[in-house]
């Protein structure tokens, strides 16, 4: 008689793994305890995405287990039994040795510029980190600085966010030296910090040589038109950045002409970010010219910018002739009767635009029906926001008769606008029919 050996399934690492795929953290955590085999199944999943807080695994398991973890989130509460600041660095940089660490998360963490300094020394030699957060950590320009200095070396990462920090032009000036060396880093955001002319103008200067930069983001700085002046020649070079985010910074209507030069020669940007930015009617216009030609613009937010009626009248001129644009957002931007009826006189020939946001621009019924008339025509627009707005019932009525013919709008919002029962009523009626709408805001 022949004797068989018989093997359990869940004594096979290959079922175990595939069972370990399927599990959360609690019970991997439990199965890695049952005996050292298992724990060999269970522990690199376990590990693989980490958020190391007070009441999360132990710094100890953290350190035993950091060449499994790919993900890791540190929390301030971490440190809570560490017994210095520098401890803290040496923690983070002991992790960032670990040769599988890909993301790092070090969001308000209060690492101030020595820790920078640390972790930009780490930095110099890591291979595998490619995404690094250091949003919220008080980083000044002698952070930024050392940050620098690792971007000429290392040549793995790809996301740097240093927003809410305190970077100055001193900080801003050495990371555009980096950035005309460095050919790794897309995403670089510095939304939140102190940079003036000086260091937006070092950084614009860099994209003429950078070749990797796809995304940058100086949301919330101090710089003005003075700021963005290298931008035309620069991007005439350029030919990588694909969005350029400059909110909240009052480079004017001059800073607005200085970024239409740019687009005129650019072929690369397709997402221009302007809100607040104090862009009025000539602004509006520098930037309308130089629609005409750019091929290459899918999206421009002109959020809180007075442009007013003209400036709506020039944009929507171009509507009828520019092929690319797909989102167009003029909330708040004061756009009158006349700019609002242009569009809607736009949107009749237009074939690429799918988003048009108008909401806060006190639009009535008038409006209401005269870009009703519109989508009974146009065939690519699929989100129209008319929110927060003044339309009542009238307006409502004749957006429900343009929605029995308009087969492509998918999403209308008219949150916040006085419309009555009648109104509503006749909206509701239209989705009986209406077989594309999916989402409707009242």
């Amino acid at each position: 008689m022949i004797k068989t050996s018989w093997t359990h399934p869940l004594d096979l690492h290959e079922i175990r793994s595939i069972i370990a795929s399927s599990l959360g953290l609690q019970d991997h955590a439990s199965c890695a305890r049952v005996s050292k085999d298992w724990n060999e199944s269970f522990t690199p999943l376990l590990y693989n995405s980490v958020v190391l807080s007070k009441y999360g695994p132990s710094l100890e398991s953290v350190e035993r287990n950091k060449h499994l973890i790919r993900c890791l989130s540190i929390q301030s509460s971490a440190y809570d039994k560490l017994s210095s600041t520098s401890a803290r660095y040496e923690v983070i940089c002991s992790i960032l040795a670990s040769s599988s660490l890909a993301i790092l998360y070090l969001k308000c963490n209060s690492i101030g510029d020595d820790g920078a300094v640390a972790l930009s020394e780490a930095l110099k030699t890591n291979s595998t980190l490619t995404t690094l957060n250091l949003d919220y950590n008080s980083i000044g320009d002698k952070g930024a600085v050392a940050l620098s200095e690792a971007l000429k070396i290392n040549s793995a990462l790809i996301t740097l966010n240093l927003d809410n920090n305190s970077i100055g032009d001193k900080g801003a000036v050495a990371l555009s030296e980096a950035l005309k060396i460095n050919s790794t880093l897309t995403n670089l955001d510095l939304n939140h910090n102190w940079i003036e002319d000086n260091g937006a103008a070092a950084l614009c200067e860099a994209l003429k040589t950078n070749s990797a930069l796809t995304t940058l983001n100086l949301m919330s700085n101090l710089f003005g038109d003075n700021g963005v002046v290298p931008l035309p020649e620069a991007l005439k070079f350029n030919s990588t950045l694909t969005t350029l985010t400059l909110n909240k910074n009052p480079i004017g209507s001059n800073g607005a002409v200085v970024l239409a030069e740019a687009l005129k020669t650019n072929s690369s940007l397709t997402t221009l970010t302007l809100l607040y930015n104090s862009i009025g009617h000539d602004g509006a216009v520098a930037l309308s010219e130089a629609l005409k030609t750019n091929s290459a613009l899918t999206t421009l937010s002109l959020e809180y910018n007075p442009i007013g009626n003209s400036g709506a009248v020039v944009l929507s001129e171009v509507l009828k002739i520019n092929s690319t644009l797909t989102t167009l957002n003029l909330n708040v931007t004061s756009i009158g009767d006349d700019g609002a009826v242009a569009l809607s006189e736009a949107l009749k020939t237009n074939s690429t635009l799918t988003t048009l946001n108008l909401q806060h621009n006190s639009i009535g019924d008038d409006i209401a029906v005269a870009l009703s008339k519109a989508l009974k025509t146009n065939s690519t627009l699929t989100t129209l926001n008319l929110s927060y707005n003044l339309i009542g019932d009238n307006g409502a009525v004749a957006l429900s008769k343009a929605l029995k013919t308009n087969s492509t709008l998918t999403t209308l919002n008219l949150l916040y606008n006085p419309i009555g029962p009648d109104g509503a009523t006749a909206l509701t009626e239209t989705l009986k029919t209406n077989s594309t709408l999916t989402t409707l805001n009242l």
